[in-house]
């Protein structure tokens, strides 16, 4: 083989070999392009999303808890067994329409009426003067909120006939019947005046029968 020839060969062979390198670090380039791509989308997908959670997770959390949902929606509507006109000749005074407020000593929800005397900042939630309040309690835990009340350290609980399966008077400013699975408390406390268990009896003997 000539000189030529020899150098001729030579440099195709380092051509080729220059082509195969190239090709390697420009597939090189393009792999680690496409790694660096994927990783950005991966974190972008990761920091614009919403994290994933289970299907119960977001339905437990969406839904309110039995307990809340008793507490808000449940109750007897104690304004459905008293009328606004029965409440006013208790109190022997026109009285305004019945609202709705916690009964804490029943468990259950007072049904309110207020006198001209009532003070002008009314809560249901608490007793206040010149009003009568109402409340029924029925189901399984009505004996247990009877009973609860009359073995108060704070009640004088006197019987009271006649009302009933059994009945008392709380030596302050109610009457609490116990009738069936329901317990019925009556409390009409006039402006000016002590609280008054004729009255209280009056109205429960007007709305008992209904219950």
């Amino acid at each position: 083989m000539s000189l030529t020839t020899f150098r001729s060969a030579r440099r195709s062979a380092a051509g080729a070999a220059g082509i195969a390198i190239i090709a390697v670090v420009s597939l090189s380039g393009c792999n680690a392009a496409s790694s660096g791509s994927a990783a950005s989308a991966g974190n972008s997908a990761t920091a614009g999303s919403p994290p994933l959670v289970s299907s119960a997770a977001t339905v437990a959390a969406a839904a309110p808890s039995t307990a809340a949902s008793a507490t808000s929606g449940g109750g007897f509507d104690s304004c459905s067994v008293v009328t606004e006109a029965q409440a006013a000749s208790a109190m022997k005074e026109s009285v305004s329409a019945g609202v709705l407020g916690t009964a804490t000593v029943e468990g259950g929800l007072a049904c309110v009426f207020y006198g001209s005397g009532a003070p002008s900042a009314k809560d249901p939630n608490v007793a206040q003067p010149d009003s009568v309040r109402v409340v029924v309690v029925e189901g399984p835990d009505a004996a247990a909120w009877y009973q609860d009340y009359k073995s108060s350290a704070k009640v004088h609980a006197q019987t009271i006939n006649g009302y009933g399966d059994e009945a008392f008077y709380d030596g302050l400013a109610s009457l609490s019947v116990m009738k069936g699975n329901a317990y019925i408390r009556i409390a009409v406390d006039p402006a000016g005046a002590a609280p008054s268990l004729s009255d209280e009896e009056k109205l429960m003997s007007a709305i008992l029968p209904g219950i």
